[in-house]
């Protein structure tokens, strides 16, 4: 016998079992009615429903089962990533087909040939070259503070971001030509919630914006193919290059594909977190003070607390908000019949912000990753960058160089907004909607040089 739907849910249709609880579709389509966002609805959906519930996008569409409860997340990301595949990702219109947006066969074959490049050895190879990044971003915010300029603080984390990246895949700087024309990977990344359906006619919408990055991807792919390795030696550019005398795959366009993939999750993840996280921080300064005082420089202790800060920005704002999934064989999860052919929704934000799992959910507390006991012990109740063989690659990069620039930063003048954004865009990533204008108080003194 089914158990009873809870308030405001009706059940949707199933094999034999528990069918998943469903929205009511007069409150769906008082969701429409309002013009509200997607999270606002799957929040909805949430509160009403639980870690497991579904809605349907419009009338006599099928049911959409919306996960959020960590057994469940588990199951579908991590046991079974073979009955919940991906089938087409939205910023395909920008990556084409590199490894976050492939399938099957080719995935496997590409992801294994990235995996050894972000982890152990190889990421030892690209600690030079973060540290450079921040050094460089350091320089720039002691000229900041010397001459009261104001800068836009989201801005500038992307810039250090896309630096970072470009030497990892190149093994040079970015240079201020590069920077500029890859300023259109931002541009499309912004648009692609509102671009068509139709993949031709997304594409022409943003045709002007590729052109430039391919541009950017063509120059950069013949240098590596020329030999042309950066100051820092080959990049991780040289690999996909190397790849291709013996893995016929590998075409040019695919290495294209691979590249700017690399760009768009190397860069535009890392930059919204570390904006929130100044965000955050001016809202709660005690917590900068907290992690500067847990330890010396350079000590472990203050790397942790640091990390921490990064943590906690990822647990409420999370760089994979909303992992969509599509049941490839029938299934049950916690005892619902899932039918081949549904479609699921995973949310890591919504999980991040379960007061079961999460108490004072909403408040931004950096001691949940530093105390024992604060932190949820199910794996499934924190995945930032997902988790199962779908999980993001550059997890270790990214905390990684998100680390090396808050060290470098923190303990120098602290950025005061002239304004903060009053939106939130909830698109390939949860960002601030709008410019972040700061200046750097040129009374305070670095404690020590971050050029060192």
């Amino acid at each position: 016998m089914a158990i009873p739907a809870p308030p405001g849910a009706r059940e949707a249709t199933g094999p034999a079992g528990r069918p998943v609880p469903e929205l009511d579709a007069a409150l769906v389509g008082r969701w429409h009615q309002d013009g509200g966002e997607l999270v606002a609805l799957l929040t909805l959906v949430r509160e009403r429903l639980g870690g497991i519930g579904a809605f349907r996008p419009a009338p006599g569409a099928a049911p959409t089962v919306l996960v959020t409860d960590p057994d469940a997340v588990r199951h579908v990301l991590a046991h079974h990533p073979d009955r919940y595949v991906k089938r087409s990702h939205r910023a395909r219109v920008l990556v084409g087909d590199g490894v976050l947006s492939a399938t099957g066969e080719a995935w496997q074959n590409q992801r294994r040939l990235l995996q050894s490049q972000f982890t152990g050895r190889g990421m030892r190879r690209y600690e030079g070259r973060i540290a450079a990044a921040a050094r460089v971003t350091g320089a720039r915010w002691q000229a900041y503070a010397r001459t009261g300029e104001v800068f836009d603080l989201g801005e500038e984390m992307r810039r250090f971001a896309l630096d970072t990246i470009w030497r990892a895949l190149t093994g040079h700087p970015l240079d201020p030509v590069t920077e500029r024309e890859l300023a259109s990977v931002a541009g499309v990344v912004a648009a692609l919630p509102s671009l068509p359906a139709d993949q031709v006619a997304a594409q022409e919408a943003v045709a002007a914006d590729i052109a430039r990055i391919d541009a950017v991807a063509e120059r950069a792919v013949r240098t590596a193919r020329d030999g042309g390795a950066g100051p820092d030696g080959p990049g991780l550019l040289h690999v996909l290059v190397e790849a291709s005398a013996s893995r016929p795959a590998y075409t040019d366009r695919l290495i294209r594909d691979e590249l700017v993939t690399l760009l768009v999750a190397g860069h535009e993840t890392t930059a919204t977190t570390l904006t929130w996280l100044y965000l955050l921080l001016d809202r709660h300064p005690e917590a900068r003070e907290h992690a500067l005082a847990a330890g010396p420089e350079g000590s472990a202790e203050r790397q942790q607390a640091v990390q921490a800060l990064v943590h906690e920005t990822l647990r409420l704002y999370p760089s994979a908000w909303i992992l969509p999934r599509h049941a490839a064989a029938a299934d049950t999860l916690a005892g619902h019949p899932i039918p081949a052919g549904t479609d699921l929704l995973v949310c890591p934000y919504l999980t991040h912000r379960d007061p079961g799992l999460w108490p004072e959910p909403a408040h931004f507390d950096p001691t949940r990753f530093t105390t024992p006991g604060r932190r949820p012990g199910h794996p499934g109740a924190y995945l930032p960058f997902g988790i199962g063989p779908r999980a993001c690659l550059g997890l270790q990069f990214a905390l990684r160089e998100t680390t090396a620039l808050l060290e470098q930063l923190l303990p120098g003048p602290v950025p005061r907004f002239r304004s903060r954004p009053e939106r939130t865009a909830y698109g390939l990533t949860v960002r601030p909607d709008g410019p972040t204008p700061a200046v750097l108080d040129g009374s305070a003194e670095w404690p020590t040089a971050p050029m060192r």
